[in-house]
């Protein structure tokens, strides 16, 4: 894979350049670009595989760089110094991201992950990544789903897997655990109902005395509520 990295810190780009040569030497570094405007004709002159991409640059921003790109023909792995707001939005994209200080077994792992799984770089991804969408990416076996937030109803613990059912009464098993989705969706608007469900409470139709509490959603699909979590979901739907 060709790679460019484009990083204001002179420091930062030789580290992981150094630990792309000792630890994936499949990635070789072809250039390397300070900010964002060389960044974008460093992509359009050389057409990399892949770019390591800072998120806080002067200029302008990664993401910023990436709305001005005509085409992204490439894969995209992000580096950012901690940014809780910013992961979060490379998560909703299902992007790849790497924290500096960069971790030579993190780098591996994302680089393997890379090689098995490529998922185009849409102007879609790009709308979630930049929050200018209220979708979230989930990614399966045959690709990437774009779903409306509002239109999941709740979300069922499968292993490492998790199961999402929607609105129109639809679902999708993803290959990843509920508590990184629970992690990941808007705390004021998803519920931790029980160790297996995780509800939309904008779906929540009724609450069922039977069985010790049960939740019944829009969809008519009725979910259980745990003991110990009773007395927050009738607060957080009064």
């Amino acid at each position: 894979m060709k790679a460019i990295i484009i990083d204001d810190e002179i420091q930062g780009r030789r580290a992981l350049s150094s630990k792309l040569q000792m630890h994936c030497p499949e990635v070789i570094v072809i250039g390397e670009a300070e900010n964002g405007k060389q960044g974008i004709e460093m992509i359009q002159s050389i057409r990399p595989d892949l770019i390591f991409l800072d998120i806080e640059m002067p200029i302008m921003t990664g993401f910023e760089m990436l709305n001005q790109l005509p085409e992204r023909n490439f894969q995209v792995i992000f580096t950012t110094a901690y940014d809780q707001y910013a992961i979060k939005a490379i998560r909703y994209a299902v992007f790849d991201y790497l924290l500096k200080p960069i971790d030579a077994e993190e780098l591996i792992r994302c680089i393997q992950k890379l090689k098995n799984i490529k998922f185009p770089f849409t102007d879609e991804r790009l709308q979630v990544l930049q929050h200018k969408s209220s979708k979230i990416a989930l990614a399966t076996s045959e690709g990437l789903i774009f779903s409306p937030i509002e239109d999941i109803v709740c979300l069922e613990a499968d292993s490492n897997y998790t199961t999402f059912y929607f609105r129109d009464k639809s679902r999708l098993l993803v290959s990843k655990t509920m508590k990184e989705f629970e992690d990941l969706l808007p705390p004021d608007i998803f519920f931790r109902s029980h160790h297996s469900f995780l509800i939309n409470l904008h779906h929540v139709k009724k609450y069922l005395k039977t069985d010790g509490g049960r939740i019944e959603l829009s969809t008519g699909q009725v979910v259980d509520l745990s003991r110990r979590r009773k007395d927050e979901f009738m607060v957080r739907i009064a």
